[in-house]
């Protein structure tokens, strides 16, 4: 199995491998390019990123936007992620449509051993993240390795979500809490 493929099923794997390393500069150049493009609300919808993610269909990224590889994030319909965001998508990271992201926003795949002698062996490993439809993740938050946020949920502004958040909710927090079940019926 090639560090690639270790990689995104979430094995431990050398981020130094050149093919990674490659990719990785791939990426870079081309989120240097979206980053510094000169920026108009018509045009957040970009052909650069196009190149890079994988979407289906129309959604808005505010620059500036980072992360690893590109090819690992899958973003639905009506998706609008603003300013400065990072994914680091070394597992996937999946979006689901009409999602709402604030600005300065981690979501992060990528962990590291916690013992000290593993780290030394320059290994890392991942785990995948999934949110869901119509999710609001307000401002600042951090969205940990192997979280699932639940369709229709709100997370808090400043939450650090650290596992996995059901449908229909609203969660807040350090560590993110459920506080409330949102009822569809009442505004």
């Amino acid at each position: 199995m090639s560090e690639l493929e270790k990689m995104i099923h979430g094995k431990p794997y050398n981020s130094y491998d050149l093919k990674l390393i490659y990719l990785r500069d791939k990426a870079s150049r081309l989120l240097y390019k979206y980053n510094k493009k000169c920026f108009h609300e018509y045009n957040m919808k970009n052909k650069i990123l196009k190149k890079l993610l994988n979407t289906k269909g129309k959604f808005w990224i505010k620059p500036p936007f980072h992360c690893d590889y590109g090819f690992n994030i899958t973003i639905g319909k009506e998706v609008f992620i603003n300013y400065n965001c990072t994914l680091l998508d070394v597992c996937p990271i999946t979006i689901g449509d009409r999602t709402l992201i604030g600005p300065n926003t981690g979501i992060y795949t990528a962990t590291h051993p916690v013992a000290p002698n593993e780290r030394l062996k320059d290994l890392e490993y991942g785990q995948p993240i999934t949110i869901g439809k119509n999710v609001w993740v307000g401002g600042s938050c951090v969205i940990l390795p192997g979280v699932t946020i639940g369709d229709n949920s709100v997370i808090g502004a400043g939450s650090v979500v650290t596992h996995d958040i059901p449908s229909n909710v609203v969660a807040v927090g350090n560590p993110c809490k459920v506080i409330k079940e949102i009822d569809n019926e009442k505004r």
